[in-house]
């Protein structure tokens, strides 16, 4: 009888420590599993890190390359917009489901969605829109490289413009105004209230050739072949909404983005500022640019001498597209590869048959106006 009561204890004993043993190893297993995962997200958040801290100035020139053509204004759109990319795929989405709706109509249906400033003012720009929606991982790119340095992000976008006045490819048109101040050019529309989205091939037209940007997706009404400068349509500009075309500028003497006459701080979480980048392009060290103060469309100047307070990027859902092909072939002349685009059937509905008025005629061979003055 002692011997069975002993034999019951052991029994019941010892399921208690079996039982304590396995409860243990299943509170230990989720805690592991979580462990792994902060690890894992700790080294792609270093693998990134190094990535971006590894861009060469030439990288952030090919990097900048297919807009630093545009207007001071536009640029400053897309910078600011590409911290948002999953908000630059949504409009695009949105762009895409609203074919019929442009002009007032256009800017009172964007006016009250949640996306940033920079995005909805990129509506009024369809092709614009396209080409970052549809060349996502360069939007990205852009965007983390404009977070983490936007100095050397917008001397980038200087240098390529001196390249492309010293190949003769950018000088004052019909269509806009390019001016030089010191080492600092600026492009503005020749009318302030119609603007023209310069078409062009990034990779030809600074002179000579850059290797395209991978898997890089070309976009009618922004993408020509030839060493030269087109544009299409002019755009009437949105006004009325503080979004729109009057409120964005570019502050080249202090590095800055300017949104309704004040510093532009993206608050999007997309990116993390490691600060990682140095002080400026090597090309640029010290720029002699001065603030456009006036040349804003009835901008009247930047209202501070010095730098602004500096208020901070991003998204809300709306997945990322997949990687995939391009879904049919990319036009003629258009550089792809193996990761050009993504699936975004039915974006080139968006965009109406446009005429291309050239830069001074032909674009043969260096182009004969040589827009002498761009300091390297």
């Amino acid at each position: 009888m002692k011997r069975s009561k002993r034999a019951l204890a052991l029994f019941v004993s010892s399921s208690l420590v079996l039982a304590a043993v396995q409860a243990g190893c299943a509170t230990e297993a989720p805690q592991a599993e979580a462990q792994s995962s902060v690890e894992a997200a700790r080294q792609a958040s270093e693998e990134s890190t190094q990535v971006v801290a590894q861009q060469s100035p030439e990288e952030l020139d090919r990097l900048v390359a297919p807009i630093a053509l545009y207007p001071d204004a536009l640029v400053a759109q897309i910078l600011a917009a590409a911290t948002y990319p999953t908000e630059v795929v949504e409009a695009e989405r949105w762009m895409q489901q609203n074919p019929g709706l442009d002009g007032d109509a256009l800017a009172q249906a964007v006016d009250p969605q949640s996306w940033d400033p920079s995005v909805k003012a990129l509506t009024q720009f369809p092709s614009v829109l396209a080409v970052m929606d549809k060349n996502l991982s360069w939007t990205s790119s852009l965007g983390d490289a404009y977070v983490n340095g936007q100095q050397n992000v917008l001397d980038a976008v200087q240098v390529m413009r001196q390249r492309a006045q010293q190949a003769g490819n950018l000088k004052s048109t019909q269509q806009e105004t390019v001016t030089t101040q010191g080492q600092t050019i600026v492009i503005e529309p020749t009318d302030p209230e119609v603007v023209y989205v310069p078409e062009y091939d990034p990779w030809v037209v600074y002179g000579d050739p850059l290797a395209f940007y991978p898997g890089w997706v070309g976009v009618p009404g922004a993408f020509i072949e030839g060493p030269g400068i087109a544009f299409g349509v002019g755009i009437g500009v949105f006004a009325g909404f503080g979004w729109g075309w009057h409120h964005w500028g570019t502050d080249w003497h202090h590095h800055d983005l300017i949104h309704d006459h004040d510093r532009y701080i993206s608050h999007s979480r997309t990116f993390t500022d490691r600060n990682n980048y140095g002080h400026g392009h090597p090309l640029l060290a010290h720029p002699e640019g001065v603030p456009h103060g006036g040349e804003f469309p009835h901008g009247g100047g930047f209202p501070h001498e010095g730098g602004f307070p500096h208020p901070g990027s991003l998204p809300s859902g709306g997945g990322a597209p997949h990687g995939g092909g391009f879904v049919g072939a990319a036009p003629s002349g258009i550089h792809s590869g193996a990761f050009s685009g993504f699936n975004h059937g039915g974006v080139t509905s968006a965009f109406s048959s446009r005429g291309s008025a050239g830069i001074g005629g032909s674009f043969h061979g260096g182009g004969g106006f040589h827009g002498g003055g761009g300091h390297r």
